[in-house]
């Protein structure tokens, strides 16, 4: 009789045990009660399990911490959580949860910077993009590139114009860094392929001109000419007499009309009454314009003119510039232009 009575207890025991271990894999491959669509969640380096556990039912996941942290424990897995930001969205079970920090699966955000944008368009965007803390915003220009290793270097042009996916909660200053390092990896590569006899003596001073390449260039396939034209005229003397220098030297006075008084108004950046390059770059330039600077196509061309489509007319001469001047920006018909 006593035995038969061990026998099932041992019995009702032994079910229990499958019991609870059915539903312990049930709720380790069911997915979890979220208290929004997607729960994020930031773990910082050193976070204790337990802690981790916690920090993401406070976020919204609905079910018990102890849990988790038992799970987590129990994997064996606990102490290979990764640090990041981390979201979950409906679907998310306890497995793939642990699976994804443990695998340092992380939620990134990113941020685009356009070519031919300004340095000031660059802190900006930075600005707006979305969980990127700031610690760089409220920096003077000088003081941000010290911040980032490069003290004493100016800003414009600096940074490679990409899109940038960053952790949440990544500070803006590590996305400069990445850009400013990778402007500086393209600008050497593209020196080191450099055409030769070039009128530029430093990568400085190619940079300087891809920024500008950038700014006149309405169609892609025109950079090179583009670039040719002011290389040309860099050889002989002539004054680039780019209006985008000049609008750049006008900084927040410029209303978007580019009047005579301001071609005529002396700047370092006034390329019609200084000749050669300006002191800085005037925009972020990308690969394409770096290379037109140092690759420039060969060319006769010493003028060009937009049509007003995107595209420019290239002329070797004063006299087949103006007639292109008075054809697409005055509305002269050739045959209507004087001789």
């Amino acid at each position: 009789m006593l035995w038969r009575l061990i026998r099932w207890s041992l019995l009702v025991l032994l079910l229990a045990a499958l019991a609870a271990a059915g539903a312990v894999r049930w709720w380790l491959d069911h997915p979890l009660t979220l208290a929004t669509p997607a729960v994020e969640l930031s773990i910082e380096p050193g976070t204790p399990p337990r802690e981790v556990a916690a920090a993401w039912v406070r976020a919204g996941v609905q079910t018990e911490a102890d849990w988790l942290y038992a799970w987590f424990r129990f994997s064996g897995d606990a102490r290979r959580i990764r640090a990041g930001s981390y979201e979950i969205e409906p679907g998310a079970t306890p497995r793939s949860l642990l699976a994804r920090m443990v695998q340092g699966d992380e939620a990134f955000e990113r941020v685009r910077l356009i070519e031919g944008w300004t340095f000031r368009q660059f802190r900006a965007a930075l600005a707006a993009a979305p969980h990127l803390k700031q610690q760089g915003a409220a920096l003077s220009e000088a003081d941000l590139m010290t911040a980032i290793g490069l003290p004493g270097v100016p800003a414009e042009g600096r940074f490679f114009p990409d899109t940038y996916l960053y952790s949440r909660g990544v500070s803006d200053l590590t996305v400069l860094k990445r850009a400013a390092a990778m402007q500086t990896r393209r600008l050497a590569e593209v020196w080191a392929a450099r055409a030769p006899d070039l009128p530029l003596q430093t990568p400085e001073q190619a940079l300087v001109l891809a920024s500008i390449v950038e700014k006149e260039t309405g169609r892609p396939a025109d950079r090179g000419l583009v670039a040719g034209v002011f290389i040309n005229r860099l050889r002989i003397g002539m004054p680039l007499q780019t209006d985008p220098t000049v609008i750049y030297g006008l900084g927040e006075a410029f209303d978007g009309n580019l009047r005579k008084r301001d071609l005529l108004a002396d700047t370092p950046y006034n390329t019609y009454t200084r000749r050669g390059l300006p002191p800085t770059p005037i925009a972020m330039p990308g690969l394409a314009s770096l290379r037109a600077a140092v690759q420039p196509a060969a060319t006769p061309a010493l003028y060009f003119v937009a049509r007003g489509d995107g595209s420019s007319v290239f002329s070797a001469d004063l006299a087949a510039h103006n007639r292109a001047v008075n054809q697409y920006q005055r509305g002269i018909p050739p045959a209507a232009a004087k001789p």
